[in-house]
């Protein structure tokens, strides 16, 4: 079927035989011929199958007539037909022989950076954390050494029962310790087993932060042979740190006492030198 305004299979036709017989005539004259092949005028081919075949049958009119006698040793002329009978053919089908491959190119250099990319989009919010500590935070002076002594040159305090000595001391901040000292001699005697406990108070109570503050005289049972009366006075000392006091005035007190489950002897505090009490609030 043919589309108006393109040429049909009769055009088409036409035009192949008179390309081939220009071709075929150009090349197969030989030299000193009278004359060029005479020029076939155009015809207005009949259409149909008939029209379609005539230019099949003409090529295969001119591969015979061209081809080498049978048995025969192809001349050089021979060859320049058979070339010539296959650019016909190359003519008459419109393609070009493909000759063999190339060698591989090497690489190119790389090639320049892109253009950046246009920003992603946004992640999504993440779980809901735990809830924290509040932190209170405060502005505080660096820490300023607070403490405080008091000392007295002879006690001589004789009692077993009882509050001995007392110092007040003003306490800066509630979140710091107590550091306390008291230093002085301590005598004990007996003459069966027996023992003394002396201990600090923090106004009017002991130490809870996180223990008692103390330390103890025990005398074993004597034996007259060793005269278990003797009497000894020593200087020692009573010391700790002492937690969860609120800032303000503090009374400090060393106080004299029984052991438990132990009777109690001859105390003595202070006797013929001096005894102290050392007060130093320290931070946490």
């Amino acid at each position: 079927m043919e589309i108006p305004g393109l040429p049909g299979e009769g055009a088409r036709a036409a035009r192949s035989e008179r390309l081939i017989y220009r071709r075929a005539a150009a090349r197969s004259g030989e030299p000193g011929s009278a004359a060029p092949a005479p020029r076939i005028p155009p015809r207005t081919m009949p259409r149909g199958p008939a029209a379609a075949a005539a230019p099949l049958l003409l090529l295969l009119a001119l591969l015979l007539a061209a081809a080498p006698p049978h048995g025969g040793s192809e001349s050089p002329k021979g060859k320049q037909k058979a070339l010539r009978q296959r650019e016909v053919v190359d003519v008459y089908n419109g393609m070009c022989l493909q000759g063999p491959s190339g060698v591989p190119g090497r690489d190119g250099n790389p090639g320049a950076n892109g253009i950046p990319g246009t920003p992603g989009i946004p992640g999504r919010d993440g779980l809901k954390g735990e809830k924290g500590e509040c932190m209170r935070e405060s502005i505080e002076e660096s820490w300023t050494p607070n403490f405080k002594q008091c000392s007295w040159s002879a006690l001589n305090y004789g009692i077993d029962l009882g509050k001995i000595a007392e110092c007040t001391f003003t306490k800066m901040r509630s979140n710091s310790a107590l550091r306390v000292l008291f230093s002085g001699s301590l005598r004990l005697k007996c003459r069966s087993a027996c023992c003394q406990r002396w201990y600090f108070t923090f106004n009017g109570a002991e130490c809870a932060g996180p223990l008692p503050i103390e330390a103890i005289i025990y005398l074993d049972q004597g034996s007259p042979e060793l005269n278990s009366t003797i009497n000894i006075h020593r200087t020692s000392s009573v010391e700790g740190l002492c937690e969860g006091i609120n800032a303000g005035l503090v009374d400090i007190a060393i106080w004299v006492g029984t052991c438990s489950d132990y009777p109690r002897g001859d105390a003595s505090t202070g006797w013929n030198s001096v005894s102290r009490i050392i007060i130093e609030e320290l931070p946490k």
